[in-house]
């Protein structure tokens, strides 16, 4: 494991960021990254986590509540630390933060293609709900 700190998102961040969720494949047409990071900044900014080693941003994680559950987005670990427990540093500290919160139960969305992901979050505790996940665009991002 690499000596890091995990801390809250600074605005200095955002293009090491972004190109870290390009590196894993977050990057995705229909969801600008500058948005969605500044639509974060506005609504529990403190739950906004990245993990640096050595002055690089290496994981990130963005974790909210809405006072009914929980939220997981953008969990992602450079591609040269993955599979070093890292990711399950991540998702500890932002559990941490939304039980301290009052957060009873968090919920997340995987690509249902993303097997390995999948797997991630089944090794640490999550299983899936029986639920459909729909969707619905309020404002563009492109």
């Amino acid at each position: 494991m690499v000596n890091m700190e995990i801390r809250p998102f600074d605005p200095n961040d955002e293009e090491s960021v972004i190109r870290l969720w390009t590196a894993c494949g977050l990057v995705v047409p229909w969801n600008n990254p500058h948005r969605d990071i500044q639509r974060k900044l506005k609504i529990q900014p403190e739950m906004f986590l990245v993990a640096c080693s050595d002055g690089q941003i290496i994981a990130t994680v963005m974790a909210g509540y809405d006072g009914h559950r929980g939220w997981i987005n953008y969990l992602a670990v450079h591609p040269q630390h993955q599979h070093s427990g890292i990711g399950k540093l991540m998702m500890d500290e932002a559990e941490s933060r939304l039980r301290s919160a009052g957060c009873p139960k968090i919920n997340l969305q995987v690509r249902s293609k993303n097997a390995l992901v999948i797997e991630f979050y089944e090794r640490i505790g999550f299983k899936t709900d029986d639920v459909v996940s729909l969707g619905k665009r309020l404002e563009p991002d492109n």
